[in-house]
């Protein structure tokens, strides 16, 4: 029998210590703004993992976690399940994120002063990582033609041929511009950093949360194995059940040599241990949330729908086109001619939302704004009335 999720609950989250809405007097200048901005979402987690976990709390002991066997299994059956990737437990390394996750592959297959290729507007803390390691960032700025955005591959191919370049990080899904990168792509790009021998770090922390009119996700890994063997794949259930904040993510490499360096990396950070209930989490969610994830993709569709089409009715001077994968919407407000600075202040000040500055993902962001519509449609769509509201009256002078 199938259960019916309730993703319309209106969950009051400003007294929780949360991020996303505790903070805002800090981040915005006031507390009443409607908080569309960090990437986790307003919804419950899966019943099974919420049982897994309190069944954890209620043995009362926490101390230090060895991983089971059941852990690593859970990741395997996943991705085999959901993306036909046939993966290995000796490709398993456990992190506290894809971010510190992250951070230690530049450490570990890098040298300072190296060169590392994003392709820009793309996730911030890909720029801070890499310049807080002495590294170089180096934009392959995606091209944007008809509301899609595309790689640029002969800009790219001139990249890779600099000697001083060693590394690619690809965000695939894109945040925050929503493609699902085609398997075409993929070879594509695939081909250029075998040629120029580039190790390719792939972020796929969203690879689950892609939707009907998209192309299916491709791990980048599985596409060949030449690939799979100048990569790293980064991923977390993180994004898909909204457990961001238990702190558990899996690097997969498939060279040995590759994960002897980042294994030694990590234990010489100090951060190879795991959280009794990231561990928990993990694997309820991924043994058992599937019916769960099934309900939230419909009804993100939904959501995304609904905002797709009052743009187009009620605020025709901002663009959006709706994201391939991800929950988060790419918006372009270059045609309310505002200024930076104007635009932020308009956004809170006006329309009272608090969201992310396309310009803190590089500077082809400047004039875009990143929504998070991963909330119950209700709050959804009184936060586009707001910004209706505050566009006409900004049109009215």
């Amino acid at each position: 029998m199938t259960t019916l999720f309730n993703f319309d609950e209106l969950i009051d989250r400003t007294h929780t210590d949360s991020v996303k809405w505790s903070i805002n007097d800090r981040l915005f200048g006031r507390t009443d703004v409607t908080s569309m901005w960090v990437a986790d979402m307003d919804f419950r987690a899966p019943p099974p993992v919420v049982a897994a976990l309190i069944a954890r709390a209620e043995q009362g002991i926490y101390g230090y976690a060895a991983r089971p066997d059941s852990y690593y299994q859970a990741v395997i059956d996943w991705l085999k399940r959901r993306h036909g990737w046939e993966t290995q437990r000796s490709w398993h390394i456990t992190t506290p994120g894809v971010v510190p996750a992250l951070s230690a592959a530049i450490l570990a297959y890098t040298q300072p002063g190296d060169k590392i290729v994003i392709q820009s507007p793309v996730y911030h803390p890909f720029y801070k990582l890499v310049r807080n390691h002495g590294r170089q960032v180096l934009e392959n700025e995606l091209v944007l033609s008809a509301g899609m955005y595309t790689m640029d591959f002969a800009q790219l191919d001139l990249q890779l041929a600099d000697p001083r370049v060693s590394m690619l990080i690809l965000c695939s899904p894109h945040n925050p511009v929503g493609r699902v990168w085609p398997r075409e792509e993929l070879e594509q790009l695939g081909r250029l950093c075998l040629k120029h021998a580039v190790l390719v770090i792939s972020d796929e922390i969203h690879s689950d949360l892609v939707f009907s009119w998209a192309p299916k996700h491709t791990p980048y890994a599985s596409i060949s194995p030449e690939m799979a063997a100048s990569s790293v794949t980064l991923l977390a259930p993180s994004k898909t059940f909204n457990l961001a904040g238990l702190y558990t993510s899996v690097a997969l490499v498939p060279d040995r040599r590759l994960y002897n360096r980042l294994s030694q990396m990590i234990e010489t950070l100090g951060i190879g241990g795991s959280s009794v209930f990231g561990l928990a989490g993990l694997e309820a969610a991924y043994c058992y949330g599937e019916e769960w994830l099934d309900q939230l993709l419909e009804y993100l569709e939904g959501n995304l729908l609904a905002l797709e089409q009052y743009f187009e009715q009620n605020i025709p001077q901002i663009k959006v086109r709706k994201p391939e994968g991800t929950y988060l919407v790419w918006l372009d407000c270059r045609g309310l001619g505002l200024a930076r600075a104007d635009l932020r202040k308009f956004m809170i000040q006006e329309a009272g939302l608090g969201l992310d500055e396309g310009v803190v993902f590089g500077a082809a962001g400047e004039g875009f704004m990143r929504l998070n519509a991963a909330c119950p449609r209700a709050t959804l769509l009184a936060a586009l009335d707001q910004l209706a509201q505050a566009v006409q009256k900004h049109a009215a002078g």
